[in-house]
């Protein structure tokens, strides 16, 4: 049996996501500060469980798949030859393709792959115990039906996966949601060129979600509102006044929607998309999702609650291949570098705000100060040091006198 297995199973294997004890909880204090209110959406980021549902390929899938392969028999093909049929529509079709293209697209060399070490070698890193519970609450994400035994390599090939990297790179910190990311890449292309797409990405696509704070995470999910903003104003209007903030796409964000999403061909499907684009496409899919979904917005309450709930929860049914045609138009529209001056007036009118809330407050406790209590500060406010703590003592020697006396009391 895994030794993973053993050291963990009397532990609680809660499948909430976000409960996380290194940077996440820093977000989350923020968020509180911010007024947003995290534990709601750390109960709707259970995972999905994943559907391994295969379906025949349509005629288009077929001819493309023929492309495909003869492009992988091509000297000439580049990365730009891998990077127009990840984006085009389907994809790249099938996992036996993936497997050989999904390397090239971030340059990895297969054959070039170094050894892997053991589990025992790497049970020494301070993030050994929360990525081993990450891995066992990931049971939703493994082919049903596997064998006991190939499920339990493949949560210790997911295990080691993770701590090599991290071990590899000191300056990055560990995040729950990563070993979505990791799942996947492992399942498509096995451990040994999975944990060098993983370098890649941790070093570059993933590389800001890894840093000391979620600070810079937060920062990058407030690029969805302006891109709304541009394309529905009424939309954003109604979303900033609920107070809905972004923590429903924090997950989408994290894992590519590795966690959120039912369907195995559509994680996979993004996952092409992710890796031949730039790293924050993700947001824009996201707000092109959130605009895809305007009806069902306006039909909510406006409020956090309502919202949120809405929001945080994809359907199953949504346009993936629209939805990224919808995305990489915003891309085209409105670039990263276009949004960052809206950002930042967000970022101060949140803050002023904020301001204003506090300042309220504390007008509002003044006045509700009991009587009784101002009383009592000015009647102690008068004695000085030496005279204080002589009433003390007094206080404490009648608190005795008093309790011994009801004891005797009682006695007789």
């Amino acid at each position: 049996v895994s030794k993973i297995k053993m050291e963990t199973e009397n532990e609680e294997s809660n499948e909430s996501w976000l409960v996380v004890p290194n940077q996440l909880e820093e977000s989350v204090r923020t968020d509180e500060a911010n007024g947003i209110q995290p534990k709601e959406s750390i109960k709707a980021a259970e995972a999905s469980e994943l559907s391994f549902e295969k379906i025949p390929e349509s005629d288009e899938e077929r001819i493309k798949r023929i492309q495909i392969e003869r492009a992988l028999e091509d000297d000439s093909s580049n990365i730009e030859t891998w990077r127009k049929f990840a984006l085009s529509t389907h994809g790249l079709i099938s996992d036996d393709l993936r497997r050989r293209v999904w390397p090239l697209l971030l340059g990895v060399v297969p054959a070039l792959a170094s050894p892997v070490p053991t589990l025992e070698e790497l049970q020494s890193h301070p993030e050994y115990t929360q990525v081993v519970l990450d891995v066992n609450r990931s049971l939703k994400r493994f082919p049903p039906g596997i064998p006991y035994e190939q499920r339990v390599a493949l949560q210790d090939q997911l295990t080691v996966l993770i701590l090599r990297v991290i071990t590899k790179y000191p300056h990055l910190k560990y995040y729950q949601g990563y070993h979505d990311v990791a799942v996947t890449c492992l399942l498509v292309v096995g451990d040994k060129v999975a944990f060098h797409m993983m370098e890649v990405l941790s070093t570059g696509h993933l590389e800001e979600c890894m840093g000391p704070t979620m600070e810079p995470t937060q920062r990058r999910l407030m690029y969805i509102y302006p891109i709304i903003n541009k394309e529905h104003p009424q939309l954003c209007e109604f979303l900033e006044r609920s107070t809905v903030g972004t923590m429903f796409a924090l997950p989408w964000y994290l894992t590519w929607f590795g966690h959120s999403l039912p369907y195995y061909r559509t994680v996979v499907r993004l996952f092409d998309y992710f890796l031949a684009s730039v790293p924050l496409f993700p947001l824009y899919v996201a707000a092109a999702i959130v605009l895809h979904r305007v009806d069902e917005i306006f039909e909510q309450d406006c409020d956090m609650a309502s919202l949120h709930c809405l929001l945080s929860n994809l359907p199953d049914n949504l346009p993936f291949e629209k939805l990224l045609i919808s995305a990489a138009h915003l891309f085209e529209k409105y670039p990263p570098e276009e949004l960052e001056k809206d950002v930042q007036i967000m970022i101060e009118k949140e803050r002023d705000q904020r301001m204003k809330e506090q300042q309220a407050r504390l007008k509002r406790s003044k006045y509700t100060e009991p009587h009784h209590k101002g009383i009592v500060n000015r009647w102690w406010g008068s004695f000085k040091g030496p005279m204080k703590y002589l009433l003390v003592s007094a206080s404490i020697l009648m608190g005795i006198y008093a309790y011994y006396r009801s004891q005797d009391t009682i006695n007789r």
